[in-house]
């Protein structure tokens, strides 16, 4: 990777995968030959047979299977896919919402598992883990020196809940290595990263996904903020690509007033089911504001076209992602699943907002964020395509559209210059900031040791160490990317993912928002 020259679109890749179809030409032995017969269904089955059977070398045919099961679903639709054991799993895990484990979050860093933070409370903190450790043994298995798989690493790392694990561990900031004896608990995945004030009046609380447990987590937040003098309601939804549908129309409710319509389906047989606000909501009166952005789609889309639809509140940020196809999980013996699009769902004023897709391998659907970007709609409302024929209008004679995303009410640009525009994604989501800034706590953690965040706020603005070190790292690792002219958005972001990985996940928002252009929307005059 440092010899080489990585131009940042290609990092920072926003893409779905897409099956692709492999196609061949069979020839069977002529005295074994498919009944023209049989019925088509059973044609699969009988060539498994033939190849488990008859094939010259060893095959193995679960994988077969795969591939084919990937195949067929992908020429349905982008959001039609199968699951293998192992991605269902994780996938499970994230949506219930919880993990039985050991309680860190931490890098592969060289060929080390080093620990970025143990979790306030869990098993690691309470064992006497520290940021920066390196988890050398778990149990009588060596976790350096060689390549983990995510997988093998998880499975040894998490078990039942109480179950006992010793791990070896190195600090490297006493040179010492130690043993600590740990028992598994649950462990929370937090769908809600940040819930807080933004001014007297104004509260903000911010969704990763639609988990089994964002419901429950969304009430504590909006209690918090309503107890705090919460009077407008900023709800951020970027980046959040949806989830379970029922998470999304139970918090459409608390927002709107009874039996205004949510969403509703309609499947192949025109069948239509529809979701409406009860009686029961803990802010239906108060303003609020949805925050959007590309990556906001399915159940985030279902939330903000809701609030957009009954006239209820104001969105903000650009065009949402575009994903109006309703998926259902049929699971198979072996742990795998497919997710299978069964219907289509629809706003309350009964626009479809799924963008265009060709069936099959439509790589103009997976490029579609290099589209945008390319034609200037990430910068100017004015670039954003939309049918005059998919025109809708909400009760108060508001204009919404269909076809392809939740357009905002109130458009706010992407973050930098439009020749730098990906310097955003790279600062938020590509990982690099995270990595580097671990890198430079594991060199100059004892320049943090005892600050107040006050104080490591005030030597941040101060100091432009980390911003120099920063550009340096990314000309290190092939990055061609200038940070001169977007020189405070680059300490803002640095500052506070030193501030997460040395406090908690709220600071860094508390740091971010204060100079967010769409936030800045919402509290302008």
């Amino acid at each position: 990777m440092k010899n080489s020259k990585i131009y940042l679109p290609i990092i920072i890749s926003f893409t779905l995968a897409l099956g692709v179809v492999v196609g061949s030409i069979l020839n069977f032995p002529l005295h074994r030959p498919f009944s023209s017969k049989n019925n088509p269904k059973n044609k699969l089955n009988r060539l498994l047979e033939f190849i488990d059977g008859e094939y010259v070398d060893k095959v193995n045919t679960d994988s077969i299977v795969d591939l084919t099961v990937t195949n067929i679903l992908a020429q349905l639709d982008p959001h039609s896919v199968y699951l293998p054991p192992s991605l269902q799993t994780d996938e499970a895990e994230s949506m219930k919402g919880d993990f039985v484990g050991i309680g860190i979050n931490f890098y592969m860093y060289k060929d080390s598992v080093a620990v970025i933070k143990p979790l306030e409370n869990g098993p690691s903190e309470k064992a006497g883990i520290k940021a920066g450790d390196r988890i050398l043994y778990a149990d009588n298995m060596k976790l350096f020196g060689k390549k983990l798989s995510t997988e093998s690493l998880f499975s040894k790392l998490r078990g039942e809940a109480g179950s006992e694990i010793e791990l070896t561990v190195f600090r490297r900031s006493e040179n010492k290595k130690f043993k600590v004896r740990l028992e598994r608990d649950i462990v929370p995945i937090k769908s809600v990263d940040a819930s807080l004030m933004l001014n007297p009046t104004t509260g903000y609380l911010k969704i990763n996904r639609f988990a089994e447990s964002t419901y429950a987590e969304f009430q504590e937040g909006m209690t918090k903020l309503r107890n705090a003098g919460m009077k407008t309601f900023v709800i951020d939804l970027r980046d959040n690509g949806g989830g379970y549908v029922d998470t999304a129309v139970r918090i459409a409710d608390e927002l709107l007033v009874n039996k205004k319509l949510i969403v509703f389906t309609k499947n192949k047989r025109n069948e239509i089911q529809k979701s409406i606000a009860t009686d029961v909501g803990d802010f239906e009166e108060g303003k609020v504001f949805i925050l959007i952005n590309e990556n906001s789609a399915s159940a985030s889309e279902i939330l903000a076209g809701a609030i957009q639809d009954n006239d209820r509140g104001i969105i903000v940020g650009r065009r949402s992602f575009g994903k109006g196809l309703v998926q259902q999980e049929m699971n198979f013996d072996d742990g795998s699943a497919v997710r299978l699009t069964i219907a289509r769902y629809y706003t309350p004023t009964g626009r479809s907002i799924q963008k265009a897709y060709v069936k099959g391998n439509d790589e103009a659907y997976a490029n579609d964020f290099y589209k945008r970007f390319r034609s200037g709609e990430l910068y100017k409302k004015d670039s954003i395509k939309v049918a005059d024929s998919l025109q809708f209008k909400t009760p108060k004679g508001k204009m919404v559209y269909g076809g392809g995303g939740i357009v905002p009410d109130v458009f706010v640009s992407l973050e930098g210059k439009q020749g730098e525009g990906s310097l955003p994604y790279l600062m938020e989501q590509s990982g690099f900031v995270g990595q580097f800034v671990f890198e430079q706590l594991d060199k100059y953690r004892s320049n943090f040791k005892g600050l107040s965040f006050e104080k490591f706020l005030t030597n941040m603005i101060q100091s432009d160490l980390y911003y120099k070190n920063f550009q340096t790292y990314l000309t290190v690792n092939g990055i061609e990317i200038n940070l001169a002219k977007n020189k405070p958005l680059v300490k803002r972001y640095l500052t506070a993912e030193f501030a997460r990985q040395l406090f908690e996940e709220q600071k860094y928002y508390e740091i971010v928002l204060k100079e967010d252009p769409m936030i800045k929307a919402v509290l302008s005059p």
